[in-house]
């Protein structure tokens, strides 16, 4: 090997080397592991060869280092400038959030009743089973106390499976006249399927008063209907049984996908069922303390994912709580 050969030779690969990838390939191909250089400095017997060799691979080495620092140095400069930042454009709008469909139709029904003179409360999530059932007129044997169709967190605590308790902390805590609705998510333990979910949303509705009758109820809840449906969708109003009001109704909603018809999503009845209302049963104004010979109301209850199945045409209200942005961006 001829040092002042392989030098000079190394020195032109540096001089060449026009990025930091061939300098690296060029210092690989003349100090690496297998390059001649190396392999001549594992063979030396004598003193005098060894400190030649050395001293011109620390030569050798020393030029490769400054070499790389002016390539790195002029990468950068190249970089800073042309990735200088124009502050005159204009930025990239953030995305924004929006409010869930169900949120929007809770509030816009809590604006209808507060155009009404209603107040608004608030109930709690976790309820007794006083409250959620007892003080509601339902008896012992009703099915919906079973722990196979309500939710407990012990023998007397439970999710709610409605928000009705509010009604009768508030009637406990204040006298009459009561006017107020109950909006929030309710449990039970319902088989998801196109109209039922386990966790849903409800509007509950109590109005306590000297001369309420069944036709303030009726047209309290048509005037429900029709702000949040229109005009056009049919309603009709049938006779039932609930513990807590005597005598109750039921409100439906003519069949957004069939028009009447009769299609799987309505069970081929034409009509799909919006909740239970009915005039407050005097038993409950026991628990109370409000004597049903001076007073007299109405209750109801409707389901907010219904509202929103019917207003929007959603075939099925497990769709609501997917999170697919391609559904809920459209609200």
């Amino acid at each position: 090997m001829d040092p002042a050969a392989l030098e000079t030779e190394a020195r032109s690969a540096i001089a060449a080397a026009g990025s930091a990838v061939e300098l690296e390939s060029a210092r690989v191909r003349y100090l690496g592991r297998n390059a001649e250089l190396p392999r001549a400095l594992r063979q030396v017997r004598d003193r005098e060869t060894g400190q030649a060799l050395n001293a011109l691979r620390a030569r050798l080495e020393r030029a490769f280092g400054e070499r790389r620092a002016e390539l790195e140095g002029a990468e950068l400069e190249l970089k800073l400038t042309a990735d200088v930042v124009d502050v005159t454009l204009p930025g990239r709008p953030a995305p924004r959030g929006r409010l869930h469909l169900i949120t929007q139709i809770r509030r816009e029904i809590e604006d209808i009743f507060l155009g009404l003179g209603y107040q608004v409360v608030d109930g709690r999530e976790v309820e007794t089973a006083y409250y959620n059932f007892t003080a509601l007129n339902m008896p012992s044997w009703h099915p919906a106390r079973s722990p196979l169709a309500s939710l407990y967190l012990d023998s007397e605590t439970l999710l709610r499976t409605e928000t009705s308790p509010s009604q009768i902390r508030v009637m406990e805590a204040t006298g009459p006249p009561v006017y107020m609705v109950s909006l929030g998510r309710v449990y039970r333990r319902d088989t998801p399927d196109a109209t039922h979910v386990p966790i849903f949303h409800q509007v509950e509705g109590l109005a306590v008063d000297r001369g309420v009758t069944l036709a303030d109820l009726k047209g309290t809840l048509l005037h429900l209907m029709r702000a949040l449906f229109g005009e056009e969708r049919q309603v009709r109003f049938r006779t039932h049984y609930f513990p807590f009001t005597e005598p109750s109704i039921e409100p439906d909603v003519s069949c957004f996908l069939c028009d009447g018809g009769g299609c799987s999503v309505c069970k081929h009845s034409g009509w799909i069922e919006m909740g239970g209302a009915g005039m407050v049963d005097p038993e409950l104004y026991g628990f109370v303390g409000y004597d049903p010979e001076e007073v007299s109301g109405f209750a109801f209850g409707l389901g907010l994912e219904r509202i929103a199945m019917l207003r929007h045409g959603l075939p099925d209200l497990r769709e609501l709580w997917e999170n697919d942005l391609r559904l809920l961006r459209q609200f």
